[in-house]
């Protein structure tokens, strides 16, 4: 009979724990070489050690469990690699964000003193005929959400042979920030009326006086730095009215697959003073950021 641990001494060999062990046999990945019928005591082949190191150093990398069974139980060793080769690369993806994450906290908690500061403008942006999709959605379904509307929007204009006539924009209410849910409205301007077709209807952007400033690159992660900057400068100047964030995509992903070269404007409404929109007056340093 080939040579056996008991789980308390199969643990010490294998630096997995009994609990651990218990799991694994219960799903099927480690299961012992021999379980006692009368006793339920599990004993475990010392040939089952490596097999032991190879899932603890898969769970080391974070590998799902069900990954770590199939590679086990693939006697093909190219379909293994290829297995292991896709949890790898989802590890690097996973450092990238890290990094990237990383990088804007040390700009958080450490901005630098030559930081530039932002530019914001007043603008009143005057009632405009739009084609456009409305619906309550959830905030964390907003960027997949306004790109398959603004998508959706283009190609109906294509169709009825329409000319944009601006980059198109959306409009959230305070619900969508406030608790997670509410309206939202995705347009494209356009001097011609839109014959409604699905979830698309014609409507009319009303008028509306902002205070704007540009996010440039995703929306993912970082385009809550330039909210924060916007806020900051219409409480800091006493301008800020109720009323829903515009947003337009002067460039976006109707343009450029390249996200990082993306621009989006961020409008927070202002009670309107009747100053002359003057860029180089309106430059702001929120020292937050």
């Amino acid at each position: 009979m080939p040579s056996s641990l008991a789980i308390g001494d199969f643990a010490r060999a294998t630096h997995l724990n009994i609990k651990t062990l218990r799991h694994y046999h219960r799903i099927g990945l480690l299961v012992p070489a021999h379980v006692d019928p009368d006793t339920g005591h599990r004993r475990y082949a010392t040939s089952q050690i490596q097999t032991a190191q190879v899932i603890r150093r898969f769970r080391a990398l974070d590998m799902p469990l069900q990954d770590i069974h199939a590679v086990i139980a693939t006697p093909d060793l190219a379909a293994r690699n290829a297995l292991i080769a896709g949890h790898l690369q989802r590890l690097e993806a996973t450092l990238a964000r890290t990094q990237e994450a990383v990088a804007s906290l040390r700009d958080l908690l450490e901005p630098p003193l030559d930081a530039a500061p932002v530019a914001i403008e007043h603008r009143r942006m005057p009632a405009t005929p739009a084609a456009a999709v409305n619906d309550v959605i959830d905030v964390k379904d907003a960027t997949g959400w306004y790109q398959g509307a603004l998508g959706e929007l283009h190609a109906l204009l294509v169709a009825q042979k329409i000319a944009p006539g601006g980059p198109g924009g959306a409009i959230y209410t305070n619900d969508l920030f406030t608790h997670g849910r509410g309206e939202a409205t995705v347009f494209v301007p356009c001097d011609q009326t839109v014959r409604a077709t699905g979830r698309v209807s014609a409507l009319v952007i009303p008028e509306a006086d902002l205070a704007l400033t540009t996010h440039t690159g995703p929306h993912d992660g970082e385009i809550d730095r330039a909210y924060g900057s916007l806020a900051t400068y219409v409480t800091d100047h006493a301008l800020a009215i109720d009323g829903p964030i515009r947003e337009y995509y002067v460039i976006g992903a109707h343009e450029t697959n390249d996200e990082n070269q993306w621009r989006t404007e961020i409008g927070w409404p202002i009670f309107h003073t009747g100053q002359p929109n003057n860029q180089a007056a309106n430059q702001h340093r929120d020292t937050r950021n």
